[in-house]
């Protein structure tokens, strides 16, 4: 009987017991439930940092391999809202996914163990605890999933919000690139110096300390906004207009180096026609000295736009100072003559193309003449010793003083007619371009009186003088109805005893280059005419 009072004493005691435990139950689950959300936050915050900033391996998953740039179409390290901050958004999520299911499972398993199956006290009071801690993870449990689901779909937002703003920015700053490109008249493309070919934006080599690797197209998209990284870690601009102008330019088609500043200032191209021996690598020499020595007595800046330009041009000026022949133009494509002429915003690209006359008489061999579709002013080099009409009208006494040999075996009518078809067949828009006609030789026409008389230098005086005297009408009216402006010039590919140019080359420049940038600084590089006859 005493032990039935005693068991019905500690029942009611435990159940009173129970009743008042009631009472401390929500704030013991609620406890638990804080400290599990709060773990399971603190290791969605680990994670985040571990995949977004420390790269370890712990933070990687295999089915998610990084962006490696040997694997790249490009060696470069892709944009972070390119591909790389999808994939951490998916990496985080899995990793928080598996640490979610990992902590949740291990809290229940120690709290069974600890209080269901290997109780440290008395079951009577392990239990209850025990399924309040239940209680406690449950809620936690469902509190964790709903906060961490809501920081993923925060940080997706984020993400794609991101990504769409980085790709709207970078396709701006290519329009913005293409508006710059098309103010200066770039938007058809750059002219390749090698190969001749329109290139719509360079490639470009990495100048990083023993990395050459070649960037086809660097500008804002999938490697970079406004800085790409290359694969050797080194950071190259994307854009001209910030800075990729001062990376090595490489043309797409032949692979050779493009000019300095190529796309960074407008371009001139300047086509030098004539036929073989018709004087016009003489006459290119002549114009290029005439530029560089009005830059020297104050006129506007020139500089060479490669290495190649200023290793010819040291050739040229010296052939010209001793009055030697320069060589013949190969009959291989040559590298165009690039130079940098004027300051700031009147600054720009000339390309000098003088390409071997044999180019000019055979429809295969203009094919690859590509540069004439690009220009606007055209020069067109006149040997009058090659018009055979002339040269049998002069007496054997004048023949005798005048070595043919030197002449230009080829028509100039049939070059005319086969540059002009060619660049015509290239969409080339000569009725919106300009043609100087050099008639080369003058010095030596002047000291073997053929002029006749005909002593005036203006352009209708040579234009009559061809007429007239050469009788080459037809040719005249050709080139007036084919091209918007036509002018006419006496050139003597010789230079004085002070270094100076004959003034018919200024001339030339002055108009071909224009003469309000050019005319007042060309001028005093030139000699005047008399004195061409005592050139050296």
């Amino acid at each position: 009987m005493a032990e039935l009072i005693m068991y019905t004493l500690l029942g009611i005691l435990y159940a009173a017991a129970l009743v008042l435990y009631l009472a401390v139950v929500p704030l013991i689950a609620v406890g638990r439930a804080l400290g599990l959300t709060g773990q399971l936050l603190w290791h969605h915050v680990r994670i985040l940092v571990g995949v977004v900033h420390r790269r370890t391996p712990e933070y990687q998953v295999r089915s998610l391999p990084p962006y490696r740039p040997e694997e790249e179409p490009e060696p470069a390290h892709r944009q972070y809202f390119h591909g790389p901050a999808t994939r951490d958004l998916r990496t985080a999520c899995l990793l928080t996914l598996g640490r979610f299911r990992w902590t949740v499972s291990q809290a229940f398993s120690r709290t069974t163990v600890q209080y269901f199956t290997q109780p440290r006290t008395h079951r009577m009071a392990a239990v209850p605890f025990g399924l309040t801690l239940y209680l406690g993870l449950v809620l936690g449990a469902g509190t964790s999933a709903l906060l961490l689901a809501l920081l993923v779909l925060l940080h997706t937002f984020l993400v794609y919000l991101a990504q769409g703003v980085v790709r709207m920015t970078a396709d701006t700053l290519r329009a913005v690139d293409r508006a710059v490109l098309r103010a200066k008249g770039l938007h058809h493309g750059m002219v390749c110096p090698q190969c001749y070919e329109l290139v719509e934006y360079p490639q470009y080599e990495c100048p990083g300390d023993g990395c050459r690797r070649r960037h086809q197209d660097i500008r804002p998209g999938r490697y970079g906004v406004l800085r790409r990284r290359c694969a050797c870690g080194r950071k190259l601009p994307t854009l001209i207009m910030t800075g990729s102008h001062r990376l090595q330019g490489i043309c797409p088609y032949c692979e050779g180096l493009l000019s300095d500043s190529t796309g960074l200032v407008a371009e001139t191209v300047l086509p030098i026609v004539g036929g073989t021996a018709a004087g016009k690598t003489q006459l290119m020499a002549a114009m290029l000295m005439t530029l560089f020595d009005a830059a020297a007595r104050g006129g506007p800046p020139a500089g060479f736009a490669d290495r190649n330009t200023a290793d010819n041009y040291e050739v040229l000026r010296e052939v010209l100072s001793i009055r030697g022949n320069t060589l013949g133009t190969q009959r291989a494509l040559p590298r165009a003559h690039s130079l940098l002429l004027g300051r700031r915003r009147a600054r720009r690209l000339v390309h000098i193309f003088d390409t071997a006359g044999e180019r000019y008489t055979k429809v295969e061999d203009t094919d690859a003449l590509r540069y004439a579709r690009t220009a606007r002013t055209f020069v067109f080099v006149l040997d009058p010793l090659s018009v055979t009409a002339f040269w049998q009208g002069l007496s054997s006494g004048r023949q005798a003083l005048v070595d043919r040999a030197l002449a230009s075996p080829v028509d100039p009518q049939l070059v005319f007619n086969q540059s002009t078809q060619t660049t015509k067949r290239m969409n080339g828009a000569l009725s919106r371009s300009r043609l100087a006609v050099a008639v080369s030789k003058y010095d030596v026409l002047r000291r073997h009186s053929l002029l006749g008389d005909h002593q005036a230098e203006d352009s209708a005086s040579v234009r009559a003088w061809l007429v007239d005297v050469l009788g080459l009408g037809n040719l005249v009216r050709a080139m007036e109805m084919e091209y918007r402006e036509v002018r006419f010039f006496f050139t003597a590919a010789v230079i004085a005893e002070d270094e100076r140019v004959d003034a018919g080359i200024a001339s030339l420049v002055d108009w071909c280059l224009g003469a309000d940038r050019y005319g007042s600084s060309a001028s005093p590089a030139a000699f005047p005419r008399g004195e061409a006859a005592g050139a050296r």
